[in-house]
This record gives C-alpha cells, sequence and structure tokens, in this order.
C-alpha cells in the first residue's frame, strides 16, 4: 500500500490547560490533552497494518514530542469494530454520553470515550509494537 492513501486520521480537540499557581513539572512541549479521531480507512487497509501503525507514530509524537498528559479516542457506542480497535491501541473504557451529537444515519448518538495516560503509554507501546512484528 506504498505510496497510496488508504485512509485518514488526525489530531484535533487539542488542549492547553490553565495551570493555577506555578507551572507543574514536568512542563508540557505542546499541549496538555488531544484527541485522535476522525478516522476512516478504505476497504483495502481495513483489518491490515495500517491503522495500528498509524496510532503507534500519532500517540508516540503525542506522547514523546508533545508531552501530552492525556489522549482521548471517541466512536459511536453502536460501533464494536471501532470500540475494539481502541481498545487494541491501549486505550482505556471512561464511559458514554448519552446523547451527545448526532449520528450519521440521522439518530441522536450516544458517545463511547476512552483515554490513555502518560504513565500508560510505555506499555501500551510495546503492544502495538509487539501486534506490527
Amino acid at each position: 500500500m506504498r505510496g497510496l492513501v488508504v485512509g485518514s486520521t488526525r489530531f484535533g480537540n487539542i488542549e492547553r490547560w490553565r495551570w493555577p499557581g506555578p507551572p507543574v513539572p514536568p512542563i508540557p512541549r505542546g499541549p496538555d490533552a488531544v484527541e485522535i479521531g476522525w478516522t476512516w480507512l478504505s476497504h483495502s487497509a481495513q483489518r491490515s497494518h495500517v491503522n495500528t501503525e498509524a496510532k503507534l507514530v500519532m500517540i508516540g509524537h503525542a506522547f514523546e514530542v508533545w508531552g501530552i498528559r492525556r489522549l482521548t479516542l471517541k466512536t459511536d457506542e453502536r460501533n464494536a469494530r471501532s470500540r475494539a480497535n481502541i481498545e487494541r491501541v491501549g486505550c482505556r473504557f471512561d464511559g458514554v454520553i448519552r446523547a451527545h451529537q448526532p449520528a450519521w444515519d440521522g439518530g441522536i448518538r450516544n458517545t463511547a470515550f476512552y483515554s490513555m495516560l502518560a504513565s500508560e503509554w510505555p506499555e501500551a507501546r510495546e503492544r502495538l509494537r509487539a501486534r506490527l512484528r
């Protein structure tokens, strides 16, 4: 699939927290929290290494370059495949916001929220690397 556009995923909802008093060490080099989402994959890239590799690169950048404290991923509560992929990446289920936003099918979407903290990244990184081997 080298050289072909097979999908897209991006950072969004970039948060810089306002800290009371002096900065809390370590001072982050970038945002405090980000979301990864708005992901789509062509049929040929689904169930391949593409999403795992993209998430490894993006999550690594967020934690290791920007120094974020929390990563968020979310999906429609009904999207079992997406939820399984988010959990495979190493994120933990935080809960469901009911009637969160319009759904793709014209209904009301309940959104399942997941997160990963900086302290959880090293273990998740190793699991992702192992999956790609």
